[in-house]
């Protein structure tokens, strides 16, 4: 089938978002490439159970297969164990047998051919106008491979493709996987994940910048000294080496993840709330991004890296970064925004930490405390339980003119709205379905990316070791001066009173 043949038919898949909320979904199959790995374990099989029972979502299909060689029984054993270890939302017994019911399983062996009649006997059982929804939990290298099988499979009409991360490990990679991904699919067609905009703290970013006469005239270099984008990990490599060790953290997380989160956090009005504005104001702000200067970035190792399996034993992987960026627009000329994130450091957090200039202290007496414990700042917590905090200067209850600093909280946890809040994997699959392309990355966004990321690509400095259960190397504060990692907390999020 031609691209243009494609033109006419897809967008007849389903019901587009509306401005007030949503139409109905039409049915789709869910075809999840990968889904004997881990993050279909841990994420996508989880979060397709609760969609499927939910009233969000419509009537779904889902067709795993992978390179194992299981049976559907088998694959359904192995969902329900995954289901009842990682999900938020626990299933009765009557509830999973719902969705068993909804789970079948191909093998890779079988081919185009096995693929295609799995497709073809759930569209039956769902009926009349059935979308397709294509997820590749596949690494990179193996995206060509699935995508030719698509088409093999004629299984490309009518359907929507799921692409997880990394997009290209460089520009070129990039730009070569878009090409491949366009000679079948056409840009519309693709859904480039980033999980962190489907979190509703990074989404709150707009609510809070845009909805706001108190924050949208003072977001910008006047008022804004800098900003944080902070996401350090707990967690090690767990059997990741073969995928860490050509990776690293700065492709792995700073361009897929904390760059994306950046353009929330910089871009510019769009013109609605709506996808392709969206992405055009995120795309200004890549096209505006300074190269990323080596001199500006810390990349660590933590010690014991090298004596991971599958590791070499002199590599140079990082499995920290820290670095200062910068945006070349109007708004933002000279304000860095710093980016962290690690393996096996301190504490698992993921902050924006937005810093805004000092006021002048000259009427305040010596000793009041005034300017003793760093700039205000506004906080986002993009953790589950996504939290905002705004702190600030205030006096002292009592004599004399004593200053704390103060903080003002919200956590969706203590709104009545707090069990609609959902994944951030759930609310990408739904928006997929929905032809929603507002939190997903476009092709001339990702290759920005990595046009920026050439210099640090081609010379990077060498990694430090930083010992496990650290903040990193110690350079990170040379790198920062005369400023302050936000992280640790000193004070520590206030939790719901029962």
């Amino acid at each position: 089938m031609t691209l243009e043949a494609q033109t006419i038919a897809y967008p007849a898949i389903g019901a587009r978002a509306t401005r007030n909320g949503m139409e109905a979904i039409v049915p789709h199959v869910i075809v999840l490439f990968g889904a004997t790995g881990d993050l279909a374990r841990r994420k996508l099989l989880p979060g397709l159970a609760h969609l499927a029972l939910s009233a969000l979502a419509p009537d779904i299909q889902v067709i795993g297969t992978s390179l194992e060689d299981m049976t559907e029984e088998e694959f359904r054993a192995f969902a329900k164990q995954a289901v009842n270890e990682f999900t938020h939302h626990p299933l009765s017994a009557a509830q999973w047998e719902e969705f068993k019911q909804r789970l079948t399983y191909v093998p890779q062996g079988q081919g185009p051919d096995g693929l295609r009649d799995a497709v073809k006997l759930a569209e039956e059982k769902l009926g009349g106008n059935v979308g397709r929804l294509h997820y590749l939990s596949v690494p990179p290298v193996a995206a060509p491979a699935v995508i030719q099988t698509l088409r093999d499979a004629n299984l490309v009409e009518r359907s929507r493709v799921v692409m997880e991360k990394p997009f290209g490990t460089d520009l070129q990679s990039a730009i070569t996987l878009n090409d491949q991904l366009h000679q079948t699919f056409r840009e519309r067609q693709i859904f480039r994940i980033d999980h962190f905009l489907g979190k509703e703290a990074a989404q709150n970013i707009l609510a809070f910048r845009f909805a706001n006469g108190l924050f949208e005239p003072i977001w910008n270099r006047n008022f804004i000294d800098h900003i944080q984008i902070d996401i350090p990990e707990t967690l090690g490599l767990d059997r990741r080496a073969s995928f860490y060790e050509v990776t690293g953290a700065y492709k792995d997380m700073v361009v897929t993840h904390l760059f994306q989160v950046l353009a929330f956090v910089a871009m510019e009005p769009p013109t609605a709330l709506e996808p392709r504005a969206i992405s055009e104001e995120k795309n200004k702000v890549f096209r505006s991004m300074l190269p990323i200067d080596p001199n500006k970035v810390v990349r660590g190792q933590y010690t014991g890296y090298r004596s991971e399996k599958g590791v070499a034993r002199d590599s140079d992987t990082e499995t920290f970064i820290a670095l200062q960026a910068g945006i070349d627009n109007w708004r933002w000329a000279g304000v860095p925004f710093y980016c962290r994130t690690g393996k096996k450091l301190a504490e698992g957090q993921r902050i924006i930490s937005v810093a805004f200039k000092e006021a002048p202290k000259s009427m305040f007496p010596a000793g009041s405390g005034v300017g003793a414990s760093g700039p205000d700042h506004l906080t986002f917590d993009l953790a589950d339980e996504s939290k905002v905090s705004l702190s600030f200067y205030g006096k002292r209850p009592g004599p004399g003119m004593k200053l704390d600093k103060l903080s003002m909280q919200f956590s969706t946890q203590e709104t009545d709205q707090a069990g609609d809040v959902l994944e951030a994997y759930e609310r990408l699959i739904l928006d997929a379905m929905r032809d929603d392309h507002t939190l997903f990355t476009t092709a001339e966004g990702i290759e920005s990316l990595w046009e920026r990321s050439e210099p640090l690509l081609h010379n990077p400095p060498p990694v430090k070791p930083y010992a496990p259960g650290s903040w990193g190397p110690n350079a990170i504060h040379q790198l920062i001066a005369p400023h302050a990692w936000r992280l640790p907390f000193e004070r520590a999020w206030r939790t719901k009173k029962q």
